[in-house]
């Protein structure tokens, strides 16, 4: 009976351990690829760390955006709709070659708070430009080219549409997932000289997408500053 007991007791843990494993690389795939990547064109990345309720992500130099110039607002919902309204005339071929370009994801909107609840922040929204326009992308009136040398990002994922409530919540659950980490400490030495409070807002479905929405908080950083410091 002992024996039988104890062959029972080593299948459950079997059993659990397995599902437990099912389960981590579940959310593992699910945390790295968002669904509107697999139609559309994303910037790659690699996934350095998979932690609870945050990812680790290295983006190379070939992440290159067209970015407006910064938009002042009390909304970043506001904000956002107004640099997307530019970038997409942008894309429509409203540049200096004419030229259209293909839609890709996701929009970041890097957010640099105000100082107080009725001041205004500053808003810089940003399009990720296809591969095959990246060594020569058509210039336009009121927008700039960035382009990531060697990028790391502390991302989270939530869900349904951005507003103006949820986005504070949100990085400040990816602050709290974070802390004690290296990663934290890596994300405060890059964000000094008054950016502490700096993150950015990945949307990557179109606005009249209401299923499967997938949304990210990035905070922005440089291992190599961290590196030094070692």
């Amino acid at each position: 009976m002992a024996s039988r007991t104890t062959i029972i007791t080593l299948k459950l843990s079997f059993l659990l351990s397995f599902l437990l494993l099912v389960s981590v690389l579940s959310v593992r795939v699910r945390g790295s690829i968002p669904p509107t990547c697999k139609r559309i064109e994303c910037p790659t990345h690699d996934v350095i760390e998979v932690g609870h309720g945050y990812e680790i992500r290295h983006y190379h130099n070939s992440t290159l955006w067209m970015s407006t110039s910064p938009i002042q607002n009390i909304s970043l919902v506001q904000a956002t709709r107004t640099g997307f309204r530019r970038l997409f005339d942008y894309i429509q071929g409203k540049n200096n070659y004419k030229q259209k370009i293909e839609m890709t994801a996701p929009v970041i909107t890097e957010v640099s708070p105000g100082d107080g609840p009725f001041c205004e922040s500053s808003f810089v929204v940003s399009f990720f430009v296809p591969k095959e326009n990246q060594a020569n992308p058509p210039p336009a009136k009121g927008l700039h080219v960035q382009r990531w040398n060697s990028v790391y990002v502390a991302a989270r994922q939530f869900g349904g549409y951005v507003n103006d409530s949820n986005v504070g919540v949100e990085a400040a659950a990816l602050r709290a997932r974070i802390a004690g980490t290296s990663w934290s400490r890596a994300i405060d030495k890059s964000h000094k000289d008054g950016r502490a409070s700096v993150y950015t807002v990945a949307q990557y479905n179109d606005p009249l997408e209401y299923d499967h929405r997938v949304n990210e908080i990035w905070f922005l950083f440089d291992m190599e500053s961290e590196r030094h410091a070692m």
